[in-house]
C-alpha cells in the first residue's frame, strides 16, 4: 500500500474507535434493555438457574443496558468495557459454550462482543469522547 494511504488511515483510527464503540454500545443496549425494561425478575431468575447468586442477574443486566450508553458516549469508557467483557464472557461459559461455536446457541456472538469490549479496554475511548474532553485516561494521546 501507498505511504500516503497508510498515513491517511491512522489519522482515521479515531472514527474508527468512534465506530467499535458505537456498534458494542448499540447492541449491549439492545441486549440489556429488554432485561431493564420489564423482564428483570424473570432474568434474575435466570441467572440463578445457572447456578450463581440472582443479584447477579441485576449487575449483568445493568452492565450491558448501562455499560452500553457509557461505552457510546465514551464516559468511563474502561471500566464499563472491562464489564461488559466480563458479562460475555460468563455468558459464554454459563450458556453458549456447550453449543459450540458456530451451533444454534453457540458463542461466535459473544465472543465477538467480548473481543470488542477488550479492545476497548486497551485502546481506551478515543479522543471522540467525553473521556477525552475530560481528559480522562480513556483517551489514547499521542
Amino acid at each position: 500500500m501507498p505511504e500516503a494511504f497508510l498515513r491517511y488511515l491512522d489519522r482515521m483510527q479515531p472514527l474508527a474507535l468512534l465506530v467499535l464503540r458505537m456498534i458494542l454500545g448499540i447492541i449491549m443496549i439492545a441486549h440489556g434493555s429488554h432485561k431493564v425494561y420489564g423482564h428483570m425478575s424473570e432474568y434474575a431468575g435466570y441467572i440463578h438457574s445457572l447456578g450463581m447468586p440472582v443479584w447477579l442477574g441485576y449487575v449483568s443486566a445493568l452492565a450491558e443496558f448501562a455499560g452500553g450508553i457509557l461505552v457510546i458516549m465514551g464516559l468511563v469508557t474502561r471500566c464499563a468495557a472491562i464489564a461488559i467483557f466480563i458479562d460475555m464472557f460468563v455468558a459464554i461459559a454459563k450458556v453458549h459454550w456447550k453449543h459450540g461455536l458456530l451451533g444454534n446457541g453457540g458463542y461466535e456472538f459473544p465472543l465477538s462482543l467480548a473481543a470488542m469490549a477488550f479492545a476497548v479496554i486497551f485502546l481506551g475511548a478515543g479522543p471522540i469522547s467525553i473521556d477525552a474532553i475530560r481528559g480522562g485516561g480513556g483517551a489514547k494521546s499521542k
